[in-house]
């Protein structure tokens, strides 16, 4: 047997080291935490994304007593962005959280779910989603999905 070695290279930077897109992206994902419906796990999170054309799309974490019928905050933003303009790739997703103490000190990551949602925008338009991660204490930076989801499943997977 032969050991697979991946690696991943994530970024780390202050806020005001992000570009001031990329800031006003972050805000955006911060703000949208307010729009989170977390009765339950009272864990608010934001995505903000920009498309090709710099439009602006928002989406929070919707939570229901049937948990399964809920949606994270990062599918709610590229369905609304896919339902509204679906001829335009998405540039940059930023994520925020917060909790009961307040915004997240660490950057926190999205789901499997999410992931393979993202993945499939990459791949339906063949370029990479930039990611940001914000945390109080510092914002990840991810150039493509692929970094935190490594080993694929696409279309292309079941041909």
């Amino acid at each position: 047997m032969k050991t697979i070695d991946l690696s991943i290279k994530i970024g780390c930077c202050q806020m005001d080291e992000l570009s001031a897109e990329e800031q006003v992206l972050v805000e955006k994902a911060i703000a949208a935490t307010a729009n989170s419906y977390s009765p339950y796990s009272r864990f608010s999170v934001g995505a903000a994304l920009y498309l090709e054309d710099d439009t602006i799309v928002i989406g929070a974490n919707q939570e229901n007593a049937a948990y399964p019928s809920g949606l994270c905050a990062e599918r709610s933003a590229v369905f609304a962005a896919q339902s509204q303009r679906p001829d335009q790739a998405i540039k940059t997703l930023a994520i925020a959280a917060r909790n009961g103490g307040g915004l997240m000190k660490q950057p926190i990551v999205p789901c499997g779910a999410c992931r393979q949602v993202i993945l499939e925008m990459e791949d339906r338009y063949k370029r990479p989603v930039r990611i940001l991660l914000y945390g109080t204490e510092g914002v990840y930076i991810i150039n493509t999905i692929k970094d935190l989801l490594p080993l694929q499943f696409v279309g292309e997977s079941m041909k």
